[in-house]
């Protein structure tokens, strides 16, 4: 690592990076759907069209990558705010990034079947 370098390639830049990235990635998300609601308004037989491919498998693959996004981003916001806000925090940001990536691993276990039933039915049948 070059001398003066700010980061280093620990924890607390790697979520920093992913905060912003999964920051990103929602807003592209709120964009789209903006869009595509809008459609609704210009030609309900696109809009139609646009919504039966959201009925697809890879469309539910990236539909568990935005609840991967939302819920990443939402724990590690809480914990930047305990971050900022407690007189303590600093000290354990470790300890609590760690925790958020566990909760967030059992949340993704659990949002499995409710996201991506539909895909796997479709896929591999009842």
């Amino acid at each position: 690592m070059p001398a003066g370098t700010l980061y280093r390639g620990r924890e607390g830049m790697w979520s920093w990076v992913a905060h912003r990235v999964t920051g990103v990635l929602i807003f592209f998300f709120l964009f789209v759907h903006v869009l595509d609601t809008a459609l609704v308004r210009v030609s309900p037989e696109a809009y139609d069209k646009v919504v039966a491919t959201y009925k697809t498998p890879i469309v539910a693959l990236l539909e568990y990558g935005l609840v991967a996004a939302i819920l990443f981003h939402a724990l590690n916001g809480l914990r930047v705010i305990a971050v900022d806000f407690w007189s303590k925090g600093p000290r354990y940001q470790k300890q609590m990034l760690w925790s958020v990536v566990g909760i967030w691993v059992v949340l993704m276990f659990g949002a499995l079947y409710p996201v991506l039933g539909h895909a796997f039915r479709e896929v591999f049948g009842s």
